[in-house]
């Protein structure tokens, strides 16, 4: 069958056969799957000012510092934009996750951008784009469970573990009133990394 071009176009089953056509068709839809993602994140990613909500919390309370113990399971939330009542979750990029820590084991730039001892990371993992919501207590460790990728969450998420390429992104917290206040965007783009 000729295309209006005048180019032969193979069939759907002759497409499906070739190998470097299909793993085309594959990048270019990841490529598509990706760029929409980051458009939907860019656009309503974490801000300033914005308050933490822990995920599936329907009456949408704020997160305080004093809720979350040193040592304890991370906790995963998404941003809360208090001027328009609104949770930023149209898009799992924004999920954050949120670990309390003894500040004295932090290093300095962890420590800048932690409040009240709770440091708050991207929860989706550079790898391949899991929930990073796993806890290995013994090393004081966030973990990606589906590759087994761990993050040092006291020296700024650096990877210590699995096939993970770079560092969860960090996101700058204040307190205030106890609450957890996100104070700046992520320090770099959350999301897998792209080749």
């Amino acid at each position: 069958m000729a295309n209006p071009l005048g180019a032969a176009s193979p069939c759907c089953a002759c497409a499906a056969s070739d190998p470097g056509r299909r793993m085309a068709l594959k990048a270019a839809a990841g490529a598509a799957l990706l760029a929409g993602s980051g458009l939907a994140w860019a656009e309503d990613g974490p801000k300033a000012g914005d308050l933490l909500v822990q995920v599936d919390d329907e009456a949408k309370k704020p997160i305080t510092s004093a809720e979350l113990k040193i040592g304890q399971k991370p906790v995963i939330a998404y941003p809360y934009d208090p001027a328009a009542k609104a949770l930023r979750d149209s898009t799992r990029l924004n999920r954050v996750v949120l670990v309390k820590l003894d500040p004295s084991t932090m290093d300095a730039s962890t420590a800048g951008r932690a409040a009240d001892g709770v440091v708050a990371y991207s929860a989706f993992c550079t790898h391949q784009g899991c929930d990073v919501n796993s806890w290995v207590a013994a090393e004081s460790a966030l973990l990606c469970f589906c590759h087994f990728s761990k993050f040092a969450p006291n020296q700024e998420a650096a990877v210590t573990a699995g096939p993970a390429p770079r560092p969860l992104p960090a996101l700058p917290l204040k307190a205030d009133g106890g609450k957890l206040v996100i104070a700046g965007g992520f320090n770099s783009a959350p999301g897998k990394a792209v080749a």
